[in-house]
C-alpha cells in the first residue's frame, strides 16, 4: 500500500509518500517541503494571506517532485491523504483541494487527516510504538498531554490554559531581536548562554493536573527585556534564552510527570513517551524528558528532527493508517481551522 500526502496548514508546503513496509527505515520514499521563511521573515511571524498563495504557488510542483523521487506514476499510489485541519484555513482548504482532486482524477481513495494526528502518529512510523502511549504534543499552536489509544482514538490529559509553548518561544525571540523563525534562533543563542542568569516563573508548576499556561513566562521575558540597557547586550540575548529554554523544559517535565502519575493510578501501562510537534526538535527539551524516562524506567521516543516540523511523510502515514482500517473520507468533508483530537472518535466528516 502506498500513500501520498499533502500538508500545508500553517507556513510549509510539503509532499510525502509512504509505503507499508514492516522496515520502518524502508518506508519513505519521498519528502519534500518548501519552506515560506523568507516570505513571512519581514513581518517577524506567520502572514496566512501570503501562506496560503505560497502553498498554490507551489503545491502541484512538489507533487511532482515527490513523484519523481519516489519514482512512481501518480496511477501506483492507492489513496491520496491532506490535511484538512487544523490550522491556517485558507493554507488547509489549498491542501484539501488539492488532494480531493487528485482523488477524483485517479479514482483512488480520500483520506482527510487531522494535522495533529500526523503528528501524533510519526513516532510509528519511525519506531513502531504500540498502543497505548503518552504523547506531549508540542508546537506554534499547541501544547496537550494526550494518551494515544489507537488510530482515532485520544484523551486529552491536559492543555494549555493560553498560549502555546512555541508562540512562547517565537514572541521571546522575537523580543530580543533573535529575527524569525524564533524557536532555532533561540536554542542557538542559549547554547551560548548561562540557564541560570535569571529566575523565571514557572507557571502551573507544582499544581495538579497536567494544564499549561505560558503567558506569564513570555510577560516575564518582556519585562526583563524593557529593563535592561539598550541595545541587548548579546550576553544578555545568551543568558535570557538560556534561562528560558530551561524553564520551559522544566515545566513541560513536570506537567509530564502529573500525566503518568495520573495514569498509573487509572491503572494504564503506557508503552512509551513520545514527543511530537515543532518544539519537539528542541535539543534541551529532548535531553529533559529523556531524564524523565530514565527516571521512570519508560522508553522515550522523539522522532528525527525533519519528522518533527509539518512534513507531508506524517500525513502521508496517518492517511495509511486510517486506510488500513478501511477508513476514507467522502470529498464533501470540510476543511475546518480547529480540529481536537479527542473529538475523532465516532466522528461524522461530512
Amino acid at each position: 500500500m502506498i500513500v501520498l500526502g499533502l500538508e500545508s496548514s500553517c507556513d510549509e508546503t510539503a509532499v510525502g509518500i509512504i509505503e507499508d513496509t514492516a522496515d520502518p527505515s524502508m518506508r519513505m520514499r519521498a519528502n519534500i517541503v518548501a519552506t515560506q521563511i523568507e516570505e513571512h521573515k519581514p513581518y517577524g511571524g506567520v502572514v496566512p494571506e501570503i501562506a496560503a498563495r505560497a502553498h498554490l504557488d507551489k503545491i502541484d510542483d512538489l507533487v511532482h517532485q515527490a513523484l519523481a523521487q519516489a519514482s512512481l506514476t501518480l496511477e501506483a499510489v492507492d489513496g491520496i491523504a491532506a490535511t484538512c485541519g487544523p490550522g491556517l484555513i485558507g493554507g488547509v482548504m489549498v491542501g484539501a483541494m488539492t488532494g480531493k482532486a487528485l482523488s477524483v482524477v485517479t479514482g483512488k481513495p480520500f483520506i482527510a487527516v487531522n494535522h495533529l494526528e500526523g503528528h501524533a502518529l510519526t513516532a510509528r512510523l519511525t519506531d513502531d510504538v504500540a498502543f497505548p502511549y503518552l504523547l506531549l504534543l508540542v508546537s506554534g499552536g499547541h501544547c496537550q498531554l494526550l494518551l494515544v489509544e489507537g488510530v482515532s482514538s485520544y484523551r486529552c490529559l491536559g492543555t494549555t490554559l493560553d498560549d502555546a509553548v512555541g508562540e512562547c518561544f517565537d514572541k521571546s525571540a522575537k523580543l530580543l531581536g533573535l529575527g524569525y523563525p524564533g524557536g532555532p534562533m533561540l536554542e542557538n543563542a542559549a547554547a551560548q548562554g548561562n540557564a541560570k542568569a535569571f529566575k523565571l516563573p514557572h507557571p502551573m508548576q507544582g499544581r495538579a493536573g497536567c494544564d499549561f499556561s505560558f503567558s506569564g513566562l513570555k510577560t516575564a521575558v518582556r519585562i526583563a527585556v524593557a529593563e535592561a540597557d539598550k541595545p541587548l547586550s548579546p550576553v544578555f540575548i545568551a543568558n535570557m534564552a538560556a534561562s528560558l529554554q530551561t524553564t520551559i523544559a522544566a515545566i513541560l517535565a513536570d506537567r509530564t510527570t502529573n500525566a503518568l502519575h495520573i495514569l498509573q493510578k487509572d491503572g494504564v501501562a503506557v508503552s512509551t513517551l513520545v514527543v511530537g510537534g515543532g518544539v519537539a526538535a528542541n535539543g534541551a527539551i529532548r535531553t529533559r524528558l529523556t531524564q524523565l524516562c530514565d527516571k521512570h524506567h519508560l522508553p522515550f521516543v522523539a522522532p528525527p528532527v525533519p519528522l518533527c516540523t509539518d512534513n507531508g511523510v506524517m500525513i502521508a502515514w496517518a492517511g495509511l493508517e486510517r486506510l488500513r482500517l478501511g477508513l476514507s473520507d467522502d470529498l464533501d468533508v470540510r476543511a475546518r481551522p480547529r480540529w481536537p483530537l479527542e473529538t475523532l472518535k465516532g466522528e461524522n466528516r461530512a
